[in-house]
């Protein structure tokens, strides 16, 4: 289906980390059937290929960076990629994180929590500090969207790194939103519930059962699409969203009401 521009994104240049499978990919998909154009950036090449060339040919722009987002350079060097080929950076969606074997907190390796911390955390400052630089270059305003978790919330016993690192990321956005709001930049985030994602199946092959116990708590008594974890951040990259900044959105079907 050819673009128009009538969409929730129409003009915007997207910048979308951990774009090649999961929420970034669905993410992807969305921001450029709204009108974005958009870059995706994340380690798989062959991911990001087969998402890039679906864009394409459902007529959207979209073109795609391999990018290590525990490597500043690299991070740094994809962003300024986005305005090489389309000359400014209006909204960016860092998404990209990796996940550790579960179990409780004397059990994490130090290795593991080295790796967690390296692409959850320092990679999210990584790419704000980019992203701000760029949109402060160009379009001058705009919006950022971090992925958290429903498990940076609150005690995370199964996943105590994981939720570590995205309770960090939470403090990053209000932080970066009160410093950068002056300017017109705005800062928020998504705290995913349960999402059918190879991330969450990951968890489900090393503790087998886990995603139905979690689905039994949940209200709305089902796992999210990425797609619905992506429409969120998309309203909140929009200008629909205007006046929020510094926030969290839970997207978790109300997990923890």
């Amino acid at each position: 289906m050819t673009q128009t521009n009538a969409g929730l994104l129409a003009g915007k240049v997207a910048f979308i980390t951990g774009a090649g499978r999961g929420i970034g990919a669905a993410a992807a998909r969305l921001f450029a059937r709204e009108g974005a154009t958009v870059l995706l950036a994340a380690r798989t090449e062959s991911q990001l290929k087969t998402v890039t060339e679906d864009i394409v040919a459902a007529g959207g722009t979209a073109d795609y960076v391999v990018c290590d987002l525990a490597d500043g350079a690299s991070v740094r060097a994809a962003v300024e990629r986005t305005v090489e080929l389309w000359g400014r950076l209006d909204i960016a969606f860092n998404n990209a994180a990796t996940i550790v074997p579960p179990g409780p907190l004397d059990e994490v390796s130090e290795t593991d929590l080295d790796h967690v911390y390296n692409v959850n955390l320092k990679g999210a400052w990584l790419a704000l500090a980019a992203e701000v630089a760029a949109i402060r270059a160009t379009a001058k305003t705009g919006a950022i969207v971090n992925n958290s978790s429903i498990g940076s919330l609150r005690g995370n016993p199964e996943l105590p790194a994981y939720g570590a690192m995205k309770r960090a990321v939470n403090s990053l956005t209000e932080s970066a939103a009160v410093t950068y709001g002056p300017e017109g930049i705005r800062v928020n985030g998504v705290a995913p519930g349960t999402t059918l994602t190879e991330m969450i199946q990951e968890w489900e092959d090393a503790s087998p059962g886990i995603v139905e116990r979690i689905v039994a708590e949940t209200p709305l008594r089902r796992a999210a699409q990425p797609e619905e974890i992506a429409e969120a951040a998309a309203w909140l990259l929009s200008d629909r969203a205007s006046y929020v900044t510094g926030v969290t959105l839970r997207v978790d079907g109300g997990t923890w009401v």
